[in-house]
């Protein structure tokens, strides 16, 4: 039983993505249009993602 637990809180760990919206800016790291722009479309795809698969989870239990 308790190796089930730690399976699926394997699966709903989601403080890889809480560290991708919430980190402090490096001053050492230099940036420029191209990384901004590719971190912007990457914070979007992940909430599209997640809404999306709130949506389907949403849908299934009505």
């Amino acid at each position: 039983m308790n190796n089930k637990k730690k399976k699926l809180s394997y699966y709903f760990d989601f403080s890889e993505v809480a560290n991708y919206f919430f980190r402090k800016k490096d001053p050492k790291r230099k940036t420029n249009f191209s990384l901004k722009a590719m971190h912007t479309v990457n914070k979007i795809s992940i909430i599209m993602f997640l809404l999306g698969v709130l949506f389907i989870i949403f849908r299934r239990l009505i």
